[in-house]
């Protein structure tokens, strides 16, 4: 008995303490991320999750955990609930421009699923959220398990102004649910919604993604959320930084961009 009791303090307990003490890969900070967001003097944070090797990088630990408005990145989910309610039948799904000018001139025209979700155009997804109604997003948000919806709530903007939140690493595992068809959507509102979310395809990898930009928040926030398919891995990221004026809105997907080169996922 001696001997075991020996052993098990000898043998097996330091293992166990190094294991508990060990920090994880996504709680390590992660030099290389850290580096392009010093470059470029910004404040943010970056979630890299593999879907097969299980394999996490994490820029700013403590802020991939805070949360931020959804803004248009909520167009991801949007988009599965219209076309679940069948307020759009399709890809294709037109809903016409009423004529009032804003201040996006992509804005101004006829409008398809597919293309507003492209340019972001924020009346076509506020005419869906009308048809849909505030009782089923609350049910749909619970059941996504999508971030924190604060009450009360306008059923057209609430995506806009703050009351729906969400963290970096929350965008990740709704990204990887998605992507696995675990939520409760069909097999055609998750196809539709690949084909509308593709950003960039060629021979060695394909991207798919949303930007956002919550404009009233303060300090302003900016996103680039999605994932990447290559020949044998799929990567799901999420990005948030501050946003001092319009000249930083192109650095949301070139630091995504950039992590991926420098983490070798892509070149």
């Amino acid at each position: 008995m001696a001997n075991a009791i020996r052993a098990f303090f000898v043998h097996i307990l330091p293992p166990l303490l190094f294991l508990l003490v060990m920090p994880s890969p996504a709680a390590a900070r992660d030099a290389v991320l850290a580096e392009l967001f010093a470059r470029r003097n910004t404040d943010g944070t970056l979630v890299l999750s593999s879907l097969k090797s299980g394999r996490t990088f994490v820029h700013n630990d403590e802020r991939s955990n805070r949360r931020f408005a959804v803004a248009s990145t909520f167009k991801i989910l949007n988009s599965l609930i219209a076309l679940e309610e069948k307020v759009a039948t399709g890809k294709d799904h037109v809903i016409r421009w009423n004529g009032r000018r804003h201040e996006f001139s992509d804005w101004n025209r006829d409008q398809t699923l597919e293309s507003a979700f492209r340019v972001s155009c924020v009346w076509y997804y506020q005419e869906l959220a009308r048809l849909i109604g505030a009782g089923k997003y609350r049910d749909c948000l619970k059941r996504s398990g999508y971030g924190k919806l604060r009450e009360p709530f306008d059923t057209t903007t609430f995506w806009l102004d703050g009351s729906l939140e969400i963290s970096a690493s929350e965008q990740t595992d709704f990204l990887r649910n998605v992507y696995l068809r675990k939520l409760p959507f069909s097999d055609f509102s998750y196809t539709t919604l690949r084909e509308i979310m593709v950003a960039e395809s060629n021979p060695d990898f394909s991207i798919y993604g949303k930007t956002g930009w919550a404009a009233s928040a303060k300090p302003q926030t900016g996103w680039y959320v999605g994932y990447l398919e290559t020949h044998d891995e799929v990567w799901f990221f999420a990005l948030n930084m501050d946003i001092r004026s319009e000249t930083d809105l192109p650095l949301r997907k070139q630091l995504v961009r950039e992590a991926l080169v420098a983490k070798g996922i892509i070149r």
